[in-house]
């Protein structure tokens, strides 16, 4: 996968993760543990990214006598959110449209190499 592409994508499920509640790193990975596989290493370089962005505000508390960091969503991180559910849309229509391209030509046995 295209490297821009993925960081975009990492940027909005850990924007999604925060979405209903705040939440501190380790939870961020288990929650998108299912879906999408990253490291602390790469999680916290986005968080930083996405709070210098004020797409998220960040606060500690303390937690077993240590600080724990917690993540919470802006109102711009939602616009974002919202911002890239429209531009799936239109990036889920140029898809098909590649996909039932590449069918046709399955189906043909035609390649444009062919002709």
């Amino acid at each position: 996968m295209d490297i821009q592409l993925k960081r975009g994508l990492l940027d909005i499920c850990v924007l999604a993760a925060i979405k209903r509640k705040a939440s501190y790193g380790y939870e961020i990975i288990k929650t998108l543990k299912p879906y999408v596989s990253f490291s602390e290493s790469t999680l916290y370089p986005i968080l930083r990214r996405l709070e210098a962005s004020r797409l998220l505000t960040v606060h500690a508390v303390e937690h077993n006598g240590r600080l724990r960091k917690y993540y919470h969503i802006t109102s711009a991180g939602l616009l974002r959110l919202q911002a890239f559910i429209e531009e799936w849309k239109e990036i889920v229509t140029v898809f098909e449209f590649i996909n039932r391209e590449e069918s046709e030509h399955d189906e043909s046995g035609i390649f444009d190499g062919d002709l």
